[in-house]
């Protein structure tokens, strides 16, 4: 077994969690907004926010969404790997400033097709679970030198 084929055995089990920490802000929506297009007065326009439900701006569920996807890009499984799908479930608001805790877990494997499933959530700093889903990715195979 090389190097590798190793440590994505000892990577891969069920269970195995990884996470990222972000505090969402001004710039990462505005940013956010002029990247996918989506300009919604509900996350750059404070005055239209103020009189909405959530009484100020919120980040993009996407934005959120997208901590996810650099979590399993970068860390679990990591670089290499193939999103094949996610859901989403968008149950809070995400504000300017707050602190996003992304993680992924390892709820199943199959290795003859190297797919992982992974349990995504996103966390605010309350411990309010804002975002969850499912993610199916496809791992890399060995690299050949």
């Amino acid at each position: 077994m090389s190097d590798q084929t190793q440590t994505w055995a000892a990577l891969l089990m069920v269970g195995t969690r990884a996470e990222r920490i972000r505090t969402i802000s001004d710039a990462d929506i505005v940013q956010f907004a002029d990247v996918s297009g989506d300009h919604n007065p509900i996350h750059k326009d404070e005055e239209y926010a103020a009189r909405s439900q959530f009484g100020k701006r919120i980040a993009h569920g996407f934005l959120t969404g997208s901590l996810i996807s650099a979590l399993i890009g970068m860390d679990l499984p990591g670089p290499g790997s193939i999103y094949l799908g996610q859901t989403l479930k968008f149950l809070a608001p995400v504000y300017i400033d707050d602190v996003i805790t992304a993680s992924v877990e390892v709820t199943s494997i199959r290795e003859d097709k190297r797919l992982v499933i992974l349990r995504t959530d996103c966390t605010n700093q309350d411990g309010k679970l804002v975002l969850t889903g499912e993610a199916t990715v496809k791992f890399m195979r060995e690299q050949q030198p």
